[in-house]
């Protein structure tokens, strides 16, 4: 183990694994939406590929930023959370020591 890293109980890895879903379902919800409004004003090839790189661009973020190793979870939990995409309630019996380091 890590120095540090705190054990994730059982029940914690599903509250943590629900939690993380959610958000990330939230985000991609945005992004579709997004998406949505750049395509129905694409008039030419310039905006097609303005769209791709949007697309690009976010892909790029939430593979770096969703990582589910449990050594990095509690700071990804804070960049969700200050990000908008997860809410403290969302974790929930988590421990509080845990939740501390958020």
């Amino acid at each position: 183990m890590i120095p540090n890293e705190k054990e994730w109980s059982k029940s914690e890895k599903k509250i943590a694994r629900h939690a993380y879903k959610a958000a990330y379902n939230r985000e991609c919800k945005a992004i579709l939406e997004d998406v949505r409004k750049m395509a129905a004003e694409i008039e030419d090839s310039t905006g097609l590929w303005k769209l791709h790189d949007y697309l690009t661009e976010k892909r790029e973020e939430t593979d770096e930023k969703y990582d589910y190793r449990y050594s990095v979870l509690r700071f990804v939990f804070a960049r969700l959370i200050c990000e908008g995409w997860m809410h403290r309630e969302d974790l929930e019996g988590i421990s509080e020591d845990k939740l501390q380091e958020m």
